[in-house]
């Protein structure tokens, strides 16, 4: 009965310790935005010359799944879905991983871009890392 209970102690001592010490990990990279996976549904606008632009359904959707793609139903509200298992950093959700699946250069739209995510001006452009609900307007001249 007492090697069941220094065995049991010692079982709760290491998940405990396991636990605080991949927390304390984490919490050193600053660039890890999860560890157990994400479903996130950022909003993109495109005008060129002051036409708004469609974005394509099922980007990044076929025989291998993007983690960042498109859906038929709601891609014409430039809805991106930000589908991500096991640990995410700020690379994996920039939105120029967005245009590189949907095959496009960011800055062949136009010469002049302005940028504007949730109403305040930002010039990441392909390096901003995208968040949830985020609403991100490219404008092109």
């Amino acid at each position: 009965m007492k090697n069941v209970l220094i065995v049991g102690g010692i079982a709760i001592l290491l998940l405990v310790g396991g636990s605080w010490w991949t927390k304390s990990l984490q919490s050193k990279d600053s660039n890890v935005i999860a560890t157990g996976g994400m479903h996130w549904h950022p909003r993109l606008e495109m005008y060129v010359k002051g036409v708004k632009q469609d974005i394509p359904a099922n980007v990044g959707l076929g025989a291998v799944h993007q983690p960042i793609h498109t859906h038929s139903e709601d891609a014409a509200q430039g809805v991106l879905h930000l589908e991500f298992s096991g640990r995410v950093t700020k690379d994996d959700v920039k939105l120029g991983n967005f245009f590189r699946i949907w095959g496009k250069d960011m800055r062949s739209f136009g010469e002049n871009i302005q940028m504007t995510v949730n109403g305040e001006a930002n010039t990441e452009f392909e390096n901003y890392p995208m968040k949830d609900k985020d609403k991100i307007e490219l404008r092109y001249e």
